[in-house]
């Protein structure tokens, strides 16, 4: 595997150029169990050598952690990067674990101002609403978004599982440059409404969890033994129960195509999601998230995968019998307002 950095794309017709892959860093400090600091370190490094240069982080990744974590690699790349996080989950100082949806003004207001300062930066490139709140009107939380670009804290907006009304609604305010919604081989009901209406509007996807948060890449199959005991993966319907087993054997296609390709099954799975631009004909940029040096060159790789119309087709039907739905409560995302 050579090292040539990867290509760019632009991040919708609104948006900054960036890589066509880029780094969800949530699990460098929440989410998937303990962390090594150093090893997720060398990860920002080795993903920036290689071109990718959209970096995902939110507010509500260790209540603040994240991007404190963030704070060094941003400073010391400032010119080299786009930062990407969110607002919108409201973290209840007595219920650590609970998350409340909120996407009032005053809120947006003070989670900003939190966010720039934890990552040490005075702008963010791209701020999303990372959860809808269905209570208040999506223009009025996108005119307070826009209220931010013009006093020069943000640069670009986007929204995180929205329905394609929504983002219709929120284009009308102001321009969106990115939709980040969950979106994989295991994962598909964004191209029912979401997909199009971007595609109409000009605006790129951002897959976020397109392994499957790792399903994909054949590493499970019983949630209980392959996965620590802080992982919040033991709580989501696909990795609990019987369905774990149940979707670890739709994997056998995948292996098929990686062996054609001496792949792994991450690549593929990887190749398929950055060929979604091809097949919608709209910017996609996913964001696998990774700790380890290995794992960003891998996934990286998988933007020189073409997938064949016939393997392609040999993929088509996993979505469909996947067992359990992606999260437990489907209330908050666009699925479940579609």
């Amino acid at each position: 595997m050579t090292d040539s950095r990867i290509p760019t794309v632009r991040l919708g017709d609104d948006g900054p150029e960036v890589g066509v892959q880029g780094l969800g860093c949530m699990g460098m400090s929440f989410g998937y169990g303990p962390s090594d600091g150093d090893a997720s370190r060398a990860t920002l490094e080795r993903a920036l050598e290689l071109g990718v240069t959209l970096y995902d982080t939110a507010d509500a990744y260790g209540a603040g952690e994240n991007e404190r974590f963030l704070s060094p690699f941003f400073k010391a790349h400032r010119d080299e990067v786009v930062i990407a996080t969110k607002f919108a989950l409201s973290i209840p100082p007595d219920e650590p674990t609970k998350r409340i949806i909120r996407n009032d003004p005053p809120y947006i207001r003070r989670a900003v101002e939190a966010s720039l300062g934890r990552l040490g930066v005075d702008v963010i490139d791209l701020y999303y609403m990372h959860r809808r709140d269905v209570n208040v009107p999506i223009e009025e939380t996108v005119a307070v978004m826009a209220d931010l670009v013009r006093e020069g804290k943000v640069k670009h907006l986007g929204l995180s599982e929205v329905t394609g009304d929504e983002l219709r609604a929120a284009r009308t305010v102001h321009p969106i440059a990115a939709v980040q919604s969950e979106w994989s081989l295991f994962s598909r009901d964004i191209e029912a409404g979401v997909v199009p209406a971007a595609r109409e509007l000009g605006v790129a996807l951002v897959p976020y969890s397109p392994l499957g948060r790792g399903f994909l890449t054949g590493a499970f199959a019983d949630a209980d033994q392959d996965l620590t005991a802080g992982d919040f993966r033991r709580q989501q319907p696909r990795f609990t129960g019987g369905n774990a087993a149940a979707n670890a054997a739709l994997l056998d296609p995948v292996r098929t195509v990686a062996e054609a390709h001496d792949a792994t099954l991450g690549q593929i799975a990887l190749a398929w999601a950055q060929q979604r631009a091809r097949v919608h004909d709209l910017p996609v940029i996913p964001i696998p998230g990774t700790r380890k040096p290995t794992r960003v060159t891998e996934n990286a790789g998988a933007t020189r995968i073409v997938l064949t119309e016939q393997e392609l087709s040999l993929l088509e039907p996993i979505a469909d019998k996947v067992a359990g739905d992606r999260y437990a409560d489907m209330s908050f995302t666009s699925a479940g307002r579609e």
